[in-house]
């Protein structure tokens, strides 16, 4: 599974860091960065929450 973003919704608030920094982070110009790759199983349930979680439904999964 797979975690990506619209760059045109994502706001910055930063919910997803806050749930799985290990994945999400905001660089210094509050643009947000998503660790290349496959998630591990450990964390497809974060991510999950994080997409719920975000505002503005800017967050995906994919398989």
């Amino acid at each position: 599974m797979k975690v990506g973003v619209d760059p045109s919704l994502c706001e910055a608030h930063g919910e997803c860091v806050s749930i799985l920094p290990e994945v999400f982070d905001l660089d210094d110009d509050e643009v947000l960065q998503i660790r290349d790759g496959e998630l591990t199983s450990a964390e497809e349930a974060p991510a999950q929450r994080a997409v719920v979680a975000c505002p503005k439904g800017a967050l995906r999964l994919s398989r």
